[in-house]
């Protein structure tokens, strides 16, 4: 990664942490993930070469930014976002980065984007939105995940409690794996493995 995107980075974590914290309301809030989860995905991705990652959830752009600048070329990388001041911020700080070709902002909410998205069209999925509503996505969300394709959650050990019955969810699905990395607050790795059908 080139040195001035890591800074740009690393600037975007701090005013991500200052913003936390002088939050009145939780929408206000940039919740962005952990700069070493951030790389571990980044590793990742460069590993893997996925020919496409989907972002739910885009706050600021700071974890977008890290996936945009892993893909390999002509990889499709989209990141939704609902809220329209956060998509304003995310778009300032894609330009900044030199990565604004690379990204396709969706804004809106994801249901209507995850119930039309094609079957298995997704190798890589990030997970960081509104965990109350992952148990109705879920079916979605595992539909478009490609075969051996990894759908990475975050929070799933700070807000574990929350997640529970997510993750019972996708325990008693047929052809799911699951593992949580205890990186960061906590990733949980989903892998859709056909041999367990």
């Amino acid at each position: 990664m080139r040195p001035e995107r890591e800074a740009l980075l690393r600037h975007l974590k701090q005013f991500g942490e200052k913003s936390d914290r002088a939050a009145t309301a939780h929408a206000e809030k940039m919740l962005n993930i952990t700069a070493d989860t951030g790389l571990m995905l980044w590793m990742l991705i460069r590993a893997m070469a996925p020919r496409s990652v989907l972002e739910v959830g885009t706050s600021n752009g700071y974890s977008t930014i890290w996936w945009a600048d892993a893909v390999p070329d002509g990889a499709r990388l989209v990141t939704l976002e609902a809220d329209q001041q956060k998509l304003a911020m995310a778009r300032a700080n894609f330009q900044e980065a030199g990565l604004a070709g690379g990204i396709e902002l969706v804004p809106g909410d994801a249901t209507e984007f995850l119930k039309t998205a094609r079957a298995r069209d997704w190798d890589l999925i990030f997970l960081d939105a509104d965990r109350k509503r992952y148990v109705n996505w879920w079916p979605d969300l595992f539909r478009i995940l490609a075969q051996d394709g990894l759908l990475v959650v975050d929070n799933a050990v700070d807000k574990a409690g929350e997640l529970a019955g997510f993750r019972s969810l996708v325990a008693a699905t047929p052809g799911s794996r699951q593992v949580l990395v205890p990186i960061g607050n906590g990733e949980l790795f989903i892998q859709h493995d056909p041999d367990l059908l």
